[in-house]
C-alpha cells in the first residue's frame, strides 16, 4: 500500500467515525467532494496545506515523523 493510499484510508476512517459524508467533510475543509474522494482513494497526492485543512475539519492533529 502506498503512502497516498494509507493517508486516504485513515482519512476515510476518521471521517466515518465522525459521522460525516464526503460532502460534509469537503464543506468543512473548504474543498470539493471530488477532492475528498480522490484523497480517500489514493488518487491524489495531498499537499501539507490541504492535509492540514482536512485534519482541522476532522478535529485531528497531523503527526510529525
Amino acid at each position: 500500500m502506498s503512502i497516498r493510499e494509507e493517508i486516504g484510508l485513515k482519512i476515510a476512517i476518521f471521517r466515518k467515525e465522525s459521522g460525516l459524508s464526503q460532502r460534509d467533510l469537503a464543506e468543512k475543509a473548504g474543498l470539493t467532494q471530488n477532492t475528498i474522494y480522490k484523497i480517500e482513494n489514493g488518487k491524489f497526492s495531498v499537499g501539507i496545506d490541504v492535509l492540514g485543512k482536512v485534519a482541522e475539519a476532522l478535529n485531528r492533529k497531523i503527526d510529525i515523523i
